[in-house]
């Protein structure tokens, strides 16, 4: 290099001493280990390969026209399902307020319908299989269905408020099912309400599900039992919670006088004109282009039927078959083996075997 000249871009400074060059380069690692840094080293990569640029995109579509599998809690607002002034029926399909104000302002009591709309009820499946003469239950199975009604995407939902059309008989705000009137629009019927100066009242918004094929799903159910070898009795129930909600004025007569009105009036004034649909899928199952708000019922029924054969022959009682179950009969199924004797599986075993568990479940 010529004096004075700078040195070029990039170019580093080297000592002329090989014994400085050669500690610097020697206790380089040394001072990085000591300074505890994160990086890794220069010949390290990602745990899980990193998808190149070069995917196509009709790959892309491809994938996502997969079924889905929805993970976690649904993403909802879980404070609207005990709003203040709300107590939570003991059978937890109800809740109820005898708040003044959702009872004489419309704009209180119709913000109130639209956000509780918001939420779906809390479907389930019970299944409870009872030894053959007996009334001793082998197992008690509960599975929460209500993420297959809520995708993680808020734009997919499916889920709308309906309002009772004019002509259909029901509830509307009389004592018994009627015609009449004929109004139309949420806000009419919550005007009216409010306006209502009876104190024996009650307006009802009903949480409810449609397009969801129970029948289909308890007939792979039954089927399921019976190709395990289960020769009991098995009941198999479609529950759900969180359906109703209720508002009602205060009832501040005595309780004889309340009972002894409700009994000559045939009850209160009943304004059950709306409904918070949530569909599992835009259109019954068989019906052409059907799409399901997650998936449909033969994909949920291949993801957890593992599972559910796995909690029934391990005997578990009042338990919820979820994801952990499903894990147990995925990550162990080869630790026992489930024999079957005299026709029948062994019960009370901790796991299926991997050999049984891909004769059954096709895994």
């Amino acid at each position: 290099m010529k004096p004075g000249s700078q040195p070029e871009k990039g170019a580093s400074h080297s000592s002329n001493n090989p014994s400085q060059t050669e500690a610097t380069s020697s206790s380089y690692p040394e001072r990085q280990q000591d300074e505890g840094s994160h990086k890794p080293p220069p010949y390290s990569g990602p745990a899980t390969p990193v998808p190149t640029t070069t995917q196509t995109l009709e790959s892309q579509l491809a994938q996502q026209k997969q079924p889905q599998h929805s993970t976690g809690i649904p993403k909802l607002d879980y404070s609207l399902y005990i709003p203040q002034t709300f107590i939570l029926s003991e059978n937890q399909t109800t809740i109820t307020s005898h708040d003044k104000q959702l009872n004489t302002q419309r704009t209180s009591l119709l913000s109130l319908v639209q956000r509780l709309s918001s939420v779906p009820p809390k479907p389930e499946i019970r299944i409870i299989g009872k030894s053959t003469g007996a009334e001793i239950v082998d197992f008690d199975l509960r599975l929460n269905m209500m993420r297959l009604f809520v995708p993680d995407d808020e734009r997919q939902r499916m889920n709308y408020i309906h309002v009772m059309p004019p002509g259909e008989n029901g509830w509307r705000g009389k004592t018994k099912k009627s015609t009449e009137p004929a109004l139309e629009g949420l806000e009419s019927w919550v005007k009216r309400y409010c306006e209502d100066d009876t104190v024996a009242k009650e307006f009802v918004l009903e949480r409810c599900m449609i397009n969801w094929d129970t029948s289909h799903l308890e007939d792979r159910l039954y089927l399921l039992f019976r190709s395990i070898g289960y020769n009991g009795r098995v009941s198999i129930k479609f529950p759900a919670t969180h359906t109703r909600v209720i508002v009602s004025p205060e009832d501040k007569r005595p309780r004889f006088i309340a009972s002894m009105t409700k009994i000559f009036t045939n009850g209160p004034h009943r304004y059950e004109i709306v409904k918070s649909v949530w569909p599992y899928a835009n259109v019954p199952r068989g019906k052409d282009g059907r799409l399901c708000a997650v998936q449909d019922e033969d994909a949920w029924f291949q993801e957890w039927k593992g599972a559910i054969a796995h909690a029934a022959l391990c005997k578990m009682k009042k338990v919820w078959v979820t994801v952990e179950d499903q894990l147990e009969v995925l990550m162990t199924s080869r630790r026992g083996i489930a024999d079957h004797k005299q026709g029948g599986l062994e019960w009370g075993t901790t796991s299926l075997s991997g050999e049984y568990y891909s004769r059954h479940y096709g895994m």
